[in-house]
């Protein structure tokens, strides 16, 4: 079963988060788990994942602030704050404080895994173990940036089909080399019918000032600074760079690391048998170590 619990986010915005339960059991004194997914995803992005990490944990996934059920930020001059950096971290604290989720283990994907990084170095009394998935740690600059607004531009919106929308971003999508099936599911999930067609669920412009207030920096220090076990896990076609991955492994005080062969960016949904078998030997470990 899945229950939804409306959390108070930071300044306000209501976020929606989403328990996966074998039964109704209250309270769940097992282990907390709070999966956070990339830009443009939503929480149930996580479902096959959140189904064998339910055996043995309890398991949240967030929407995260203009993504899937919970509230966009409202536009105006203050919209880079409420799309920022700080905003997102504060989120993800907030529902581990307002859950009773603490020591929690955070499995992020993309710019979830940097949420989810950096509220382990500020708040590392609060987080128990870190899965990083496929997210750099190096500034992606102005470049890449522009080529996200280009992109987005390119969008064949509205799609006919929910079909299409997963053909287009699985293998018409100029972007993609090779057929994608796991990329177009990601964005199949993230389509909602509207009256002309299927649309994002969010919005573009939002999702590009989000991305704006981060691409431009770099997070090794941020990352030199998690103290708990870390699993970097990164797709061999992925976006993170096996000689970055490493690295990033290097400057982890207690860094790990783990590749997943054929497997893209969305590795979860690419190879998800691989990436449980790489994933649940070192939360095991986590808990046989955790005092």
């Amino acid at each position: 079963m899945v229950q939804r619990i409306d959390v108070t986010g930071a300044d306000g915005v209501r976020l929606a988060a989403w328990e996966f339960r074998e039964a109704a059991v209250e309270p769940d004194p097992r282990p907390g788990v709070l999966l956070l997914h990339g830009l443009m995803g939503r929480a149930f992005h996580w479902t096959g994942t959140a189904r064998w990490l339910r055996e043995r944990h309890r398991v949240v996934a967030l929407d995260q602030r203009g993504h899937g059920q919970s509230d966009r930020p409202p536009p105006g001059p203050d919209v880079h704050t409420s799309l920022g950096r700080e905003a997102f971290v504060a989120d993800a604290e907030a529902v581990v404080a307002q859950l009773g989720l603490a020591p929690v283990t955070l499995i992020g994907h993309s710019m979830g895994a940097l949420t989810a990084w950096q509220l382990a170095a500020r708040r590392p009394d609060l987080v128990e173990a870190l899965v990083i998935c496929d997210m750099r740690a190096s500034a992606l600059g102005a470049a890449s940036q522009q080529e996200w607004e280009d992109w987005f531009h390119r969008w064949p919106l509205p799609f006919p089909t929910q079909d299409a929308a997963r053909r287009w971003f699985g293998e018409d999508d100029p972007r993609v080399e090779r057929p994608d099936p796991g990329r177009g599911a990601f964005f199949a999930e993230v389509m909602h019918e509207a009256q002309d067609g299927w649309r994002p669920v969010f919005s573009r412009r939002q999702m590009l000032t989000a991305r704006e207030t981060w691409v431009h920096d770099a997070h090794w220090e941020e990352l030199a600074q998690v103290r708990c076990p870390t699993l970097v896990v990164r797709g061999l076609d992925g976006e993170l760079g096996r000689a970055e991955a490493q690295e990033m492994v290097r400057v982890l005080p207690a860094g790990r690391y783990a590749e997943i062969p054929d497997a893209g960016h969305y590795l979860h949904y690419d190879q998800p048998t691989a990436w449980r078998a790489a994933v649940e030997p070192f939360l095991a470990e986590v808990r046989t170590t955790a005092p």
